[in-house]
């Protein structure tokens, strides 16, 4: 079984244990992908947010033959519990042969591609979408560590993950990002 994950952040950069068979791919599907999770050290972290437009994100060939362990792999690295299910998406192409996701993934040889599902979260609640001015503010009153982490993980993630979120913070907060 060949499988894919797909990528728009952290995971880039930071990989840690996926047992990826080669580096990541800059031209992977396009997905709705937007700076609207707060993330655990501060962060404002890319996630699928579904009214964002969509930007064309990473992929890399896993090293397994599994999904399961696939999925079990992405859940360490992102420490998702077991509980959570829902937090990793999977994609088979047997199971859904149509569609934009299934077109790339023909493409590219692939049975099954997953991702981090995590949603977005502001203000300690998991779904719930920031508007521009919520997190012109959040990211505004961020110091010290939690401010240099946040300005960091935006430098990190690829340029063309070019948000309209991304592009505020730059243009209202001179961010180098």
């Amino acid at each position: 079984m060949k499988i894919a994950c797909l990528a728009w952040g952290s995971l880039i950069w930071k990989p840690e244990n996926l047992p990826l068979a080669f580096d990541w791919n800059p031209d992977g599907p396009v997905m709705p992908i937007e700076f609207s999770r707060v993330g655990d050290q501060g962060e404002l972290a890319t996630a699928i947010c579904m009214n964002a437009p969509p930007v064309q994100v990473y992929w890399a060939l896993l090293d397994t033959n599994t999904l399961q362990h696939a999925i079990s792999s992405l859940r360490e690295r992102e420490k998702i519990p077991d509980s959570r299910e829902d937090s990793v998406g999977k994609f088979l192409l047997k199971s859904m042969p149509t569609g934009v996701l299934a077109n790339w993934a023909v493409a590219q040889k692939l049975d099954a591609v997953i991702w981090t599902a995590l949603p977005p979260r502001f203000s300690g609640l998991e779904g719930r979408i920031p508007c521009a001015e919520d997190i012109l503010e959040y990211l505004g009153l961020l110091e010290g560590e939690k401010l240099q982490h946040a300005q960091n993980y935006l430098k990190k993630v690829p340029a063309n993950i070019n948000t309209p979120y991304r592009k505020l913070v730059r243009e209202q907060l001179g961010w180098d990002c």
